[in-house]
């Protein structure tokens, strides 16, 4: 029954991700619906990652001792009201407010889902089971726009939001039906979140995170005009390709699940090595529609990984406050995605394309100096049993 209550997780964290990544794919016939410019209809995206940032700390703080199986409940409720708003919605206000909503759920939901490991399976089991929820994340990558695209070509947008409406209220379901009684083991207060800003390994991890994902996301977002124009990939072949992407990055997610359960920090080096290779590999390589695509395999399996490994570090770092340290690890995730996306914009309009995947590729070097210089003695200390930082 463990392992069922593991899958429902990661259907959440697959809807909730797919929520997020899903208007990508219907910008523009929002944009022609509601006759908004495209950087405003862009805010369907961005919007939901800052609330998102935002909420993850928050969420866990204002629910105190409430059981974390009610938590998720809510969450995923209140992600299936903000879709049938948004599938409603009569102006694009409404619809930008309803994924407020949105953005409410992620991060919340996220803060909780990702410390479920622990409290669901044997300890030997908690590498793959948070492979398994954070599964959800990468399936969400090669599903969510192809599946927005997809649907908004076959019904329009609407439809899509709608879909997404029927898909939380399924995911609810089951959480209720699988997840057992979580009660709250010490509820999150402002003491235990300031706790773990004392907490080193906490930061460090916090500092790698924002530097990959930065790093990631600013290059990320514009890899569909980088495939067309630098590899000269046919329009029609982008979506097959982004697919390729995903399958790639759902092998990378567990096979990053299975080293980071044995060396977290080996693991996060090479995935960094490996993203700074294939980024910096677009600017040189990326010619050609062959070039093109296997430079984003590549880059779709190092980045798999990449979610799953940085759990694991904060699981490691507080494994006294997991749900404290999550919560502040999920706010810097999502803070970081916005702030990926519109510094590769500016970098793009400011310099060029190609000149972004080059700044990805210096900021990934970085981050893997970061991890390899600090990495190793901060979780030593976790690991010897010193007590998390405002921790129980």
């Amino acid at each position: 029954m463990a392992w069922w209550a593991v899958a429902s997780a990661a259907l959440g964290t697959f809807t909730l991700v797919s929520a997020e990544m899903m208007p990508v794919g219907l910008l523009t016939r929002v944009r022609d619906a509601f006759g908004v410019t495209e950087g405003r209809a862009g805010l369907l995206v961005s919007l939901p990652g800052v609330v998102a940032a935002l909420a993850a700390p928050l969420v866990p703080l204002a629910a105190g001792r409430l059981d974390r199986r009610k938590l998720l409940a809510l969450l995923m409720a209140l992600m299936a009201v903000a879709n049938v708003v948004s599938s409603l919605a009569p102006g694009f206000a409404v619809l930008l407010a309803s994924r407020v909503l949105v953005g409410i759920s992620i991060g919340g939901f996220w803060a909780v889902a990702g410390g479920l490991a622990i409290r669901l399976v044997p300890p030997s089991a908690v590498p793959r089971a948070t492979s398994v929820i954070f599964g959800g994340v990468a399936a969400a990558t090669v599903l969510g726009v192809p599946a927005g695209t997809l649907l908004g070509e076959l019904g329009g947008w609407r439809a899509a939001f709608a879909a997404l409406a029927a898909l939380s209220a399924l995911v609810l379901a089951a959480l209720l039906l699988l997840l057992p009684r979580l009660p709250a083991t010490k509820p999150v207060g402002l003491a235990e979140l300031a706790g773990q800003l004392r907490n080193r390994a906490v930061v460090v991890g916090n500092f790698a995170t924002f530097l990959i994902v930065v790093a990631h996301f600013g290059a990320y977002t514009f890899v569909s005009p980088a495939l067309q124009d630098l590899a000269g990939l046919a329009p029609a072949l982008v979506g097959p390709a982004l697919l390729g992407y995903g399958v790639a990055g759902l092998i990378g997610n567990f096979a990053g699940g299975m080293a980071a359960g044995r060396d977290v920090i080996r693991t996060l080096l090479a995935i960094g090595l490996a993203q700074a290779a294939a980024v910096l590999a677009f600017r040189a390589f990326a010619h050609t529609p062959p070039g093109g695509v296997g430079v984003l395999l590549f880059w779709g399996l190092a980045y798999g990984g990449v979610s799953v490994s940085l759990q694991t570090w904060m699981l490691r770092a507080a494994p006294q406050a997991a749900e404290a340290a999550t919560s502040l690890w999920a706010a810097v995730f999502n803070f970081s995605i916005a702030l990926g996306a519109f510094a590769g914009g500016i970098v793009v309009d400011r310099v060029a394309l190609h000149a972004v995947f080059v700044a990805s590729g210096l900021l990934f070097l970085v981050a893997v100096a970061a991890v390899g210089a600090l990495g190793p003695r901060v979780l030593r200390t976790a690991a010897r049993g010193a007590p998390a930082p405002g921790g129980h």
